[in-house]
């Protein structure tokens, strides 16, 4: 089914991307998985071809397109190649961009802006903590006020791009015992006392993104670290987070898609009993059943991008489409395993990278299980 999401320029900023993956990208992605991170040298290419800062003002060396669909494009075509690559991604100009244009000074604007743009700052958002989750009300993290500053101390966990990230995102409690009320965002950099990482995490799948434990023993922050308001960090990531699990929808259908057409090929070359295993009618009706799916979910996704175009996406329709795609993406990787017999159960091939590298998507950005909980909640229940 043709989509109408996209126009003539999306689709050549598509072009540009795809040339740009296949010369900079698609050649080196063994070497990501065995180094475990994307080097610095991809992101400052992505840099200059003007990939980091699509929602960033011209003022800080930003494109400044304001029409998501371009993030959009991106967040596909890097997913086609690698969920890991579109994830390590989709955290710098998905999730934080956000966070750096719209809740900053102007003085930290321009100190963090420029580098966003050309890759020379790389940045990761610090929310999960070890015992909590995605129970962000109740945060362990804390930052203290003292003369002009505040004392920051906690832990974090999971956080992508967390070993390469030059400008961590923190949320962490100012007010004890105000629940979601209590909570302020910073600003930490790279080198600043007590701001350590722990281990580069060994995780089942999405080995090219790097993800750690982050640790905060007595850090020092002046005022210039917050971003936003005091104690009011819970409200700043609850406006934010339809955003970036829409994201994350984009990338799971985009990426599934990738290999289900991957997939039809095989069937098509692989014989058995004289004959292509995809002309069996078993396969070829679960083959039927596995593309209509993605397309449906892919209408779907589309339609969500046009809602948050438009500024009408509510949380609740981001929450549908976040755990639905994650689902389809899932199920369909299984079957398309399957297909592959034996062969898909070797990591050099891409259809078992694939598998291992999507179950992440269904508790990463707010688990399913949660965002059920909020279309019950809209429900009444």
């Amino acid at each position: 089914m043709d989509r109408t999401l996209y126009d003539h320029d999306h689709e050549l900023f598509r072009s540009s991307v795809r040339e740009f993956l296949h010369r900079q990208v698609s050649p080196r992605t063994e070497h990501f998985v065995e180094d475990r991170a994307v080097p610095r040298d991809v992101w400052i290419e992505a840099g200059k071809h003007g990939f980091l800062g699509l929602r960033i003002p011209e003022t800080y060396g930003g494109s400044e397109a304001s029409d998501y669909r371009y993030t959009a494009v991106i967040t596909e075509e890097f997913a086609r190649i690698s969920a890991s690559l579109s994830s390590c991604l989709g955290i710098h100009i998905d999730v934080v961009a956000p966070y750096l244009t719209e809740l900053t000074t102007e003085n930290q604007r321009r100190r963090w802006l420029p580098g966003f743009c050309s890759g020379e700052i790389l940045t990761a958002i610090a929310m999960t903590e070890p015992s909590g989750g995605t129970d962000l009300a109740n945060l362990k993290t804390t930052a203290v006020r003292d003369g002009n500053g505040w004392v920051l101390n906690g832990s974090k966990a999971f956080i992508t791009n967390g070993c390469s990230a030059d400008l961590v995102v923190v949320a962490a409690r100012t007010t004890p015992g105000a629940g979601a009320r209590g909570i302020t965002l910073f600003g930490v950099e790279t080198g600043t006392p007590g701001f350590t990482r722990g281990r580069k995490l060994d995780k089942v799948g999405q080995p090219e993104s790097d993800t750690a434990e982050l640790f905060f023993d007595n850090v020092r922050l002046d005022e210039s670290a917050v971003i936003g308001e005091v104690d009011r960090g819970f409200t700043h990531m609850m406006d934010r987070l339809p955003q970036e699990r829409l994201g994350c929808a984009v990338s799971n259908i985009a990426h599934v898609d990738q290999i289900l057409r991957e997939t039809i090929a095989y069937t098509k070359d692989r014989n058995a009993f004289g004959r292509p295993i995809g002309s069996f009618q078993h396969n070829k009706f679960l083959l039927a059943e596995l593309v209509t799916k993605v397309e449906a979910a892919q209408a779907f996704v589309d339609q969500a991008i046009v809602a948050h175009v438009d500024g009408t996406l509510t949380a609740v329709d981001a929450a549908k489409t976040k755990w639905w795609s994650a689902e389809i993406q899932n199920d369909v990787l299984d079957h398309c395993v399957q297909l592959h017999g034996g062969y898909g159960f070797m990591n050099e091939y891409r259809v078992a990278r694939a598998w291992k590298d999507a179950r992440v998507t269904k508790i990463w950005a707010g688990s399913n299980e949660i965002m059920k909980e909020l279309i019950g909640r809209d429900l009444g229940l």
